[in-house]
């Protein structure tokens, strides 16, 4: 059987038969449709060989030119990974090598813990990157719940404001002008907010 729900998350969740696996991406048969997920190495230790069935999180990333779907093991890799894509200078294929690091509930702890050098390793993130994915997203981990096994996850990502802003981060704006046009949106909902913000990008 093969799910695929939601549509930006158009495709939020992917179920089926693992056809392909390679070191940075899968491809799941959702009864006859073949998803390219694009994943970290963390979520690839939990994919399982080709013929057996998985399923994974998803969030599509929209370009001019392309879509590219990506897969998470977790929905708290997910949502660390909308966290990190929202820091300037980091796009998705840094935010995988970033996850690809270690456990999320690792990468949270770094995070709260100022551990910059834990980051600065990650191939492709120089030190001042590595200082901005602490500055920026420190705070933003730093309400996280122990779960019953004594193990910490990422606090969920569902701030509409938050996510609107990754949006039009995504769309190819710079993380100021993001903020700039989201500063006097008015809305509820991620979709108000962007909607709002890109009125005022056309002004």
């Amino acid at each position: 059987a093969c799910r695929a729900r939601g549509v930006c998350d158009v495709i939020a969740v992917v179920r089926g038969e693992v056809v392909v696996r390679r070191p940075d991406h899968v491809v799941v048969d959702c009864t006859g449709v073949g998803y390219r997920l694009a994943v970290s190495a963390e979520t690839l230790r939990h994919v399982p060989a080709a013929g057996r069935e998985t399923m994974l999180f998803t969030h599509l990333v929209v370009r001019d030119d392309q879509m590219l779907l990506y897969g998470f093991a977790t929905e708290e890799e997910r949502d660390l990974f909308l966290l990190l894509i929202g820091v300037q200078s980091v796009g998705p294929k840094v935010a995988l090598a970033v996850l690809s690091a270690g456990p999320p509930r690792e990468l949270v702890s770094a995070l709260a813990a100022g551990d910059a050098a834990r980051f600065q390793a990650v191939p492709g993130i120089g030190k001042r990157t590595a200082e901005r994915i602490i500055v920026e997203l420190r705070e933003k981990v730093s309400a996280v719940e122990p779960a019953a096994d004594g193990t910490i996850t990422a606090a969920r990502v569902d701030d509409p404001r938050l996510l609107a802003r990754n949006g039009l981060v995504e769309l190819g704006f710079a993380l100021p002008e993001a903020e700039a046009l989201l500063a006097d949106a008015d809305g509820e909902t991620t979709e108000e907010l962007l909607a709002h913000a890109l009125r005022s990008a056309r002004r």
